[in-house]
């Protein structure tokens, strides 16, 4: 058990049987009273994003969780393959615990997938991923007065606004927090 002062952002927890991950936390003392806990947490296994206040003294349960790098292998209709570096094992991932990290998924990507009691629960991209530009709009330099962006689609089916000079078949990196375009490789 941990105290609720020790939460932080990135902290997995149980608590009433779910597993929770921390995205935001805040501490809140007010004059009188005990202090006030705000957390935005997630649901590991049904992605529900909440928000959970807890008074100062309360415990959640800790969890101990696996951390394996896989190398993303393939994917069939809705399960995603990857196979373990050490152990060259491969677990199937539901496109619905992924998410949006699908988007960035190519073959041969080495990302991190986090397992509790053999159960696939999270997984940790790179910080950018270098995409191929399979479609791009046509764009002709001197529309706009401005620097000006154009929509392209990669490799993946990820849409990135990209500037005028990006073109079909160029390789781009583009960033898996926010989407968003880095630079042409």
């Amino acid at each position: 058990m941990i105290d609720v002062n020790e939460l932080r952002s990135g902290v997995t927890f149980e608590l009433d049987g779910n597993l929770y991950k921390v995205l935001e936390y805040s501490h809140h003392k007010p004059g009188r009273g005990k202090a006030t806990i705000r957390t935005k947490i997630r649901d590991l296994r049904s992605g529900a994003v909440m928000e959970k206040s807890f008074l100062s003294g309360d415990r959640v349960q800790d969890i101990r969780l696996d951390h394996h790098m896989v190398q993303f292998l393939y994917q069939d209709s809705d399960l995603y393959y990857f196979m373990d570096t050490e152990t060259y094992e491969q677990p199937a991932v539901s496109g619905a615990l992924l998410d949006d990290a699908v988007n960035y998924l190519k073959e041969g990507l080495e990302v991190k997938l986090t397992f509790y009691q053999g159960e696939a629960l999270d997984i940790e991209l790179p910080t950018t991923v270098d995409l191929l530009v399979e479609e791009a709009e046509v764009a002709v330099k001197g529309d706009t007065a401005t620097g000006a962006n154009k929509t392209v689609t990669t490799q993946t089916g990820l849409k990135v606004q990209v500037p005028l000079f990006v073109s079909s078949g160029d390789t781009i990196r583009v960033d898996t927090r926010s989407g968003n375009y880095v630079t042409r490789v």
